[in-house]
């Protein structure tokens, strides 16, 4: 027996036909969608190999470099989204999925060290507990683009220490560190308390970091804070806030930062906070209002 059904002529592959026949069978998916990913991503991966004349051994290279990849994750790292992130996708991916309206809050990237099931924290509650660093107040509004407030938007914001390292990182850390929800007020007020952020490198002890390693490229982020804005009848935002004059800006290894997310963390000394306490020491505050896109029918 040779596989073929009575009648069907035989197709024997050749480097001229091999990329249609794929294409043809991927696109047999149970699912319409399905077989368009594959067919398109079939087609793409061998036009790259066509345009490199890849080699067998740059291909059991790349085999050994995807295989260390998944063998770097657990649930607290996330190579894939780190790789995702330095080679560009993830921001694409963010581009074309969140096309808002001009007044809204651009959106950016996740990143590898989101950790869901953050502690609900009260308007200004510190977020940083006790961890080293100058204090910093993020506040403002959650608004909708035309303006309204909207109660009850909840932020989920997460960061770096002042090492550069996040939670994540800590495989013995059983606690939280460094990240918190907030609920937006009736006004749509927020107050997060929390330390100022340091730019800081991303993860180069793997695949991924050896690769960028071998480059020129800056292996650093611009200091920032992460948020996630989650409200009913409001598409979920995923962004952060960079902290204006940081290093790295124009070179955001995971290309994240935007013009529209730079803010100014203004000095304050000792003395009244936005969160209605009094600080003994200095302070930061960054004010940002969060314009949330309307979700479509």
């Amino acid at each position: 027996m040779n596989g073929q059904g009575e009648g069907e002529p035989m197709q024997l592959v050749t480097e001229a036909n091999i990329t249609d026949l794929a294409v043809e069978r991927w696109r047999t998916g149970d699912d319409p969608r399905l077989g368009e990913l594959m067919g398109a991503l079939v087609r793409h991966l061998h036009e790259f190999a066509r345009e490199v004349e890849l080699t067998e051994a740059e291909w059991m290279a790349a085999i050994g470099w995807l295989t260390a990849t998944g063998q770097a994750c657990d649930d607290k790292r996330q190579e894939f989204i780190l790789a995702s992130d330095v080679l560009g996708l993830s921001m694409l991916v963010v581009q074309l999925n969140h096309r808002f309206d001009g007044a809204a809050t651009p959106a950016t990237v996740l990143g590898p060290f989101f950790i869901p099931g953050s502690p609900s924290m009260p308007y200004g509650g510190d977020m940083s507990d006790g961890l080293s660093g100058t204090p910093l107040y993020i506040t403002g509004r959650v608004l909708g683009v035309d303006g309204e407030p909207v109660p009850g938007a909840v932020l989920d914001v997460w960061q770096a220490d002042e090492d550069g390292l996040y939670e994540a990182q800590f495989a013995e850390l059983d606690d939280a560190r460094l990240r918190a929800t907030y609920a937006a007020r009736e006004n749509g007020g927020y107050c997060v308390r929390t330390i100022a952020p340091k730019g800081y490198s991303i993860p180069m002890d793997g695949p991924v970091g050896e690769l960028v390693g071998r480059t020129e490229i800056s292996q650093f982020r611009p200091a920032h804070v992460h948020f996630l804005l989650d409200a009913d009848g409001y598409e979920r935002l995923i962004t952060h806030l960079f902290q204006a004059g940081a290093e790295y800006l124009e070179n955001d290894v995971v290309f994240g930062a935007k013009e529209g997310l730079v803010v100014e963390f203004e000095e304050h000394p000792p003395g009244p906070t936005p969160a209605g306490d009094d600080s003994a020491e200095p302070f930061l505050v960054a004010r940002y209002d969060f314009v949330l896109q309307p979700r479509a029918a």
